[in-house]
């Protein structure tokens, strides 16, 4: 995690907990370890509504290792994994 100026820390939304509540800084796509290429990966995200400066928050956990996630994406709920959640840094 990193911090700038004082502010809240940045970290990929895939280390959330649930009620977590951000705002997207921006994509890393070349750091998730997803099947699709870094390229794929970050245009279904941005397809998705992973948009800077978009706040989101984790609505639900799943069962098995806490995956996938739920997300509120402005007025939109959106489920992911969080290896591909790991693209998304937020703060």
């Amino acid at each position: 995690m990193t911090e700038q100026n004082g502010a809240r820390p940045q970290m990929p939304l895939g280390l959330a907990r649930l009620g977590y509540s951000g705002v997207i800084q921006h994509l890393a796509a070349g750091d998730a370890s997803s099947a699709l290429s870094a390229d794929e990966l970050e245009s279904r995200l941005i397809e998705l509504g992973f948009v800077e400066g978009v706040r989101v928050e984790v609505l639900h956990e799943g069962i098995v290792g806490r995956d996938p996630i739920a997300v509120r994406v402005e007025n939109v709920t959106i489920a992911v994994r969080r290896r591909e959640a790991m693209a998304i840094i937020v703060a």
